[in-house]
């Protein structure tokens, strides 16, 4: 909940200037996430977000080095959670650990492939839909590499 949650955060100030905690709790009770104004600080101090001045307003921005943070604890969340993959068309069917899908699904999405239309998670398998058949080789062949890194 608390890695689909910092996505969700992630998003928003992308879409939104964001210049308060309390402007971001409402924005994600809105989005159906039950968060208090405690929550949304925890959350903030562990996604290590800055208020930024921007066109005047100061607003929530991801520093540039988090970046490189954050793709390191995707791949430790797919490393953990992966059991294994098929192909079947252009639809990709991941076997995860059991309680893993959302979390690996939820990293899937993170990594902003643009071969990845998308990706449903039950407890543990995930359907990926992917743009085409070749398409589904490449996520598959990246998904190998971090395995492997």
């Amino acid at each position: 909940m608390k890695l689909e949650r910092h996505k969700k955060i992630l998003e928003l100030i992308n879409q939104y200037d964001i210049e308060t905690q309390e402007e971001l709790a409402e924005i994600l009770n809105k989005e159906g996430y039950n968060v208090t104004q405690a929550t949304v600080s925890r959350d903030i101090r562990q996604l290590k977000l800055i208020k930024q001045n921007v066109n005047g307003k100061h607003k929530y921005v991801v520093l540039q080095n988090n970046i490189e943070a954050a793709d390191n604890r995707n791949i430790r969340i797919l490393k953990e959670g992966f059991i294994s993959m098929a192909m079947a068309q252009n639809i990709l069917v991941i076997k995860t650990g059991a309680g893993m899908a959302m979390a690996v699904a939820a990293t899937l999405d993170a990594m902003h492939w643009n071969e990845v239309v998308g990706c449903i998670a039950g407890d543990d398998t995930i359907m990926c839909a992917i743009s085409s058949v070749d398409d589904t080789l490449i996520v598959m062949d990246k998904i190998n590499r971090l395995l492997e890194s």
